[in-house]
């Protein structure tokens, strides 16, 4: 019982109750409480030369070996929850905010929804419209082919030089 009720604090995948059915990622309807999965082709164009769309990568220390989302912002799942007052004033110029870890199957979707509640609860003024989860996480944006950063400026500035071809053997 203390697991199911973990379970559905963290709207993890994994939390429906007997005979609750889950909308798979893609099919464009809501996870949980206003907050929505969306692909990474389909976040691409929603993101491209649109500057109140915000990428909130919340993966740890993985973030600092592997690349990144151009211009994402950092908030790392393990200070998350002591970081929501800073995400919320660093974002109130958005209206859509797009949250993923390395697979967005737990940590992605949690910090959605915790920074969901947290602006229910505190009625903080903000323009967020759109929360949502990008789906398989940035394992699926970069092995779906979409641009990744290898910069190791904090922020990001979303100015990243394109990745050089890999050199073909002959």
């Amino acid at each position: 019982m203390v697991l199911h009720s973990m379970c559905r604090f963290l709207g993890a995948p994994f939390s429906r109750r007997r005979g609750e059915r889950r909308e798979e990622p893609g099919s464009g309807k809501a996870m949980a409480r206003g907050v929505a999965y969306v692909s990474p082709a389909k976040l691409l164009a929603m993101a491209r030369g649109n500057p109140r769309v915000a990428i909130i990568d919340v993966r740890d220390e993985e973030r600092s070996y592997q690349a990144h989302i151009a211009g994402s912002h950092h908030f790392s799942s393990r200070s998350f929850a002591a970081r929501l007052p800073e995400l919320a004033r660093a974002t109130t110029d958005k209206d859509t905010l797009v949250f993923h870890c390395a697979l967005s199957k737990v940590r992605g979707p949690s910090c959605a929804k915790m920074f969901s509640d947290y602006l229910s609860e505190n009625k903080e003024e903000s323009g967020i419209k759109n929360i949502m989860v990008l789906e398989r996480g940035f394992n699926g944006w970069e092995h779906s082919g979409q641009p990744v950063c290898r910069c190791t400026d904090a922020p990001c500035k979303g100015t990243c030089p394109p990745e050089p071809e890999p050199e073909s053997e002959l």
